[in-house]
């Protein structure tokens, strides 16, 4: 068979990368230099040319979207089916794998991963239950810490030395927390990845059988690993297994999640025989955009080290602006956008990137206010939409009557007169009997003649129909028969204006969902009905980003959001000192490298053209502050950038560049400048400090020397300049 093919479309340090027979390898891949192209063409390569079966591959990496894409691209090269390839994320995997050997690992046959929220609401009835007070014991704190934990691989017992009193007490609520998840059949996302260490960790013969199944372990955005990530990986592989890590120790931007860059340098330590490759050729940036973030990164210590470097050309220089305030910097890049359109360019193709969510909210007032669409990447997303939730709830009731998170949820949506304490009641004979939620109810209601048992009644009624329904085929008419059957649509219908009709939207929207479902593959061993993987499936998706890509809109996303993006036209605002780099920040030199590292993903999303902007004066979390310059500005050779500042009209006409474009050339605005100092007949002398708007709805903010800042329009205020 010929497979020349697969090494066709690779760059000679791609190939050797690809065919390299070390038993471990390392990958440093810089932005843009064709990491995807590289893991998809390896697997190709093992499976064709080396001989391997691609169930004995396991390939993982950090979201399903990727996942997807990465399996989609080897069956392309391959032209052949893998549904058999365990190729997906780290909870994906090991979650098929604890549904496998739920016996061996302790659970309940057909327990259920519950995400962020419902984990939250599981902790609040343990608190409660606990008779502690739910001020000083915060849900959303425990979740915290029972959550690092458990990524950091601990349990109970090695968190009991020298505690404090509050460790102390989280690590009893964590016990309880555990007691009831385990009782009730419910494995939070951080449980997935422990419990499947130490089914691995506890069962020689059963890691002996993954450790020969998987001859080679391919592992994506290795520099996002966790703790307990990591020491999945190391079991699995053992001392006869292969695996090629790919990452970047400079886009390592997640240690507040638990991330570990250093995993990269401890791979190449507890492995024999690593080969590193580095991958530096970048295939998305000019080369002026590349050699600006090459010299910012350049500044971090300890890197592995890696310098990017493209055959495009040299492009145009990097642009820096100097905005007065927050304002003059949204509408500065209004401006620039509104020229990107009349050169022919598109919404889609610009991106506004920030480092805090509060600086969206005047980024947002100066689109409007040019009414031009825009999107903000990485809002609700659609699993998490609660009218999403409340659908997945009554099927998982279904499949799970004894699922008691469920039944809370649900079992008076719609409203069904079932108050707060008839669930009280019900909570208490559950904890007192040691009985699930529906159970309980049962019991106590059953075969009553009141409002109440009636109401209990019909609902159970409603899941029963339910369960009487196919798990295996025609997922979208399932959940059109639960929609239908539940109310739901009718209920959150009922919602004012557009909000109802949006969440009747998402519910038609989960029915094509189901319709198109992708599953991680299949197993012999894997009992699981259509159904059951599909929710399993939705609540692994949770948190990844399902908004609408089609429409032409300019796009808006902090820097952690825009890694992995890449765009023609790039924005970075608010590079001052205070707020990029973070204040909290500044005086540690580990967070510090991680700001750099964003630096470093925010200006290599750029293709073509970069504007780096900050303003003098800028208020936020409602407070006034002057920052100087980012470092990271500074940290760029001058030769590198272009400075834009309010030019002349000769200069305009010299440069061939019209540096403002809202309002002229000038911070003028009817008649007036910003720093004027005015007089006006009630609040006395100011000075002018901002503006927007033209012609009669222009407004200017005034700061009087007695009377505070205040807003006033042009056309009413009579201002005299003087």
């Amino acid at each position: 068979m010929d497979v020349s093919y697969i090494l066709d479309e690779l760059n000679p340090i791609q190939r050797e990368a690809v065919t390299d027979e070390s038993p471990h390898s390392l990958i440093l891949a810089g932005a843009g230099s064709g990491k995807t192209k590289v893991i998809t063409h390896k697997v190709a390569w093992l499976s064709s040319v080396k001989g391997i079966n691609p169930m004995s591959l396991l390939t993982v990496t950090f979201t399903n979207k990727a996942a997807k894409e990465m399996r989609g691209r080897i069956e392309n090269i391959l032209e052949e089916n893998l549904n058999q390839m365990w190729c997906g994320t780290f909870h994906g995997i090991f979650h098929k794998m604890l549904k496998i050997h739920w016996q061996d690992a302790n659970l309940m046959k057909d327990f259920s991963v519950i995400d962020s929220e419902d984990q939250v609401r599981v902790l609040k009835r343990v608190i409660q239950g606990m008779n502690l007070d739910l001020e000083t014991w915060q849900p959303k704190d425990t979740q915290w810490f029972i959550n690092k934990q458990k990524d950091e691989g601990k349990r109970k017992a090695s968190l009991s030395m020298n505690a404090t009193f509050v460790e102390e007490k989280m690590v009893d609520i964590m016990d309880e927390y555990q007691k009831t998840c385990d009782r009730e059949g419910l494995v939070d996302f951080a449980e997935i990845l422990i419990r499947s260490f130490e089914l691995l960790d506890k069962n020689n013969e059963l890691l002996k059988h993954y450790q020969d199944r998987f001859q080679h372990i391919l592992v994506d955005e290795f520099q996002d690993t966790n703790e307990i990530q990591y020491l999945l990986l190391k079991k699995l592989v053992g001392k006869n297994g292969s695996m090629t890590v790919v990452g970047d120790d400079d886009q390592s931007i997640y240690s507040w999640r638990g991330a570990k860059s250093t995993n990269l340098k401890r791979f190449t330590k507890d492995f024999s025989k690593v080969k590193t490759i580095k991958l530096e050729q970048n295939y998305r940036s000019s080369k002026n955009i590349l050699a600006c973030a090459n010299s910012v990164i350049r500044n971090n210590p300890d890197r592995l080290g890696k310098e990017l470097w493209s055959q495009k050309d040299e492009g145009e220089q990097v642009k820096v602006y100097r905005a007065f305030n927050e304002r003059d910097e949204a509408n500065f890049i209004v401006g620039i956008i509104k020229r990107w359109l009349e050169e022919g360019g598109s919404l889609s193709e610009t991106a506004i990137i920030y480092r805090s969510n509060a600086q969206s909210r005047v980024l947002e007032d100066a689109i409007l206010n040019s009414e031009l669409p825009y999107r903000i990447y990485g809002g609700v997303r659609f699993y998490e939409r609660m009218e999403i939730k409340n659908a997945l709830a009554y099927a998982k009731l279904a499949i799970n009557t004894n699922n008691d998170s469920q039944f809370e949820r649900v079992i008076n949506i719609p409203t069904r007169g079932i108050g707060i304490k008839t669930m009280d009641q019900i909570r208490e004979y559950s904890k007192k009997e040691n009985l699930s939620l529906w159970k309980s109810a049962e019991i106590l209601f059953e075969g009553k003649d009141t409002k109440v048992a009636r109401n209990i009644s019909s609902f159970f009624a409603i899941i029963n129909k339910l369960k009487d329904l196919n798990f295996n085929e025609n997922l979208d008419k399932f959940f059109g028969d639960l929609i239908s059957l539940s109310g739901l649509k009718d209920y959150h219908g009922k919602e004012p204006g557009e909000k109802g009709r949006s969440r009747v939207e998402n519910l038609d929207e989960l029915i094509s969902a189901t319709s198109e479902y992708f599953s991680l593959g299949e197993d012999a061993n894997d009992e699981r009905s259509l159904l059951e993987l599909f929710l399993d499936q939705a609540s692994l998706d949770a948190g990844e980003n399902q908004a609408n890509e089609n429409e032409d809109a300019i796009q808006m996303m902090t820097l952690h959001s825009s890694k992995g993006l890449e765009f023609p036209l790039v924005f970075m605002a608010g590079c001052e000192e205070g707020l990029f780099p973070h204040r909290r920040s500044a005086e540690d030199p580990k967070q510090l490298a991680e700001e750099r590292r964003l630096c470093y993903v925010g200006m290599t999303r750029a293709m073509e053209r970069l504007y780096l902007t900050h303003a003098e004066t800028r208020t936020i979390y409602g407070i006034d502050s002057f920052s100087p310059v980012s470092r990271f500005i500074k940290e760029i050779p001058e030769e590198l950038i272009y400075e834009i500042r309010v030019a002349s009209e000769t200069e305009v006409k010299d440069k061939g560049f019209e540096p403002r474009i809202v309002g002229g050339t000038e911070h003028k605005v009817g008649g007036f400048s910003l720093g004027d100092r005015v007089q006006h007949k009630s609040f006395g002398e100011g000075v002018i400090l901002n503006y927007e708007g033209e012609g009669s709805n222009a407004r200017v903010e005034v700061n009087f020397d007695n009377g505070g800042t205040k807003w006033l329009v042009l056309s009413f205020a009579n201002l005299e300049k003087i």
